[in-house]
C-alpha cells in the first residue's frame, strides 16, 4: 500500500476514520488506490517516494471511502447524509460524489481515450 492506515488516522479530523480498525482502513486505502489508478492511468509504486500532490490524494479518496463504508445510512437507504464536509444524497438513480483530486493529479496523468473521457467527468464535478 502507498499510504497506511496510521497515515490516514493522521491525516483525517473525522472520529469515525480514526476509530476504525486498521483491517477496515486497509481496505478502504485499497478501494482509494484503484480509483486513483483509474484517473491517472498507473499505479505509483515506481515513485519513490510518493509525491506529495498524490499521497494527498490518496488519503482523500482513501478517507471518503472509510466514511462511506462506515455509514449505516447508505445500506438503510437514507436519502441524505452530512458528515463533516462530506454531504451525499441517495436516491433514484443518484450518485455519491467523491472528492475532486484531480487538480492533485493532473500532472501525473497519462493520456489515453479512457482517462480522457474520466478528466471530461471530473471537471463536470
Amino acid at each position: 500500500m502507498l499510504i497506511t492506515p496510521a497515515d490516514l488516522k493522521a491525516y483525517s479530523v473525522f472520529d469515525v476514520v480514526k476509530e476504525r480498525s486498521d483491517s477496515l482502513l486497509e481496505q478502504d486505502i485499497i478501494e482509494a488506490e484503484v480509483e486513483i489508478e483509474s484517473i491517472v492511468g498507473h499505479d505509483f509504486s515506481e515513485y519513490d517516494p510518493l509525491p506529495e500532490k498524490a499521497k494527498l490524494a490518496l488519503l482523500k479518496m482513501a478517507q471518503f471511502f472509510a466514511l462511506i463504508n462506515s455509514d449505516e445510512s447508505i445500506v438503510k437507504g437514507y436519502k441524505s447524509e452530512k458528515i463533516g464536509d462530506y454531504s451525499y444524497t441517495l436516491g433514484d438513480g443518484s450518485v455519491l460524489r467523491k472528492p475532486d483530486v484531480y487538480g492533485l493529479l493532473k500532472e501525473y496523468i497519462i493520456e489515453s481515450s479512457t482517462n480522457e473521457s474520466i478528466k471530461f467527468r471530473m471537471r463536470a464535478l
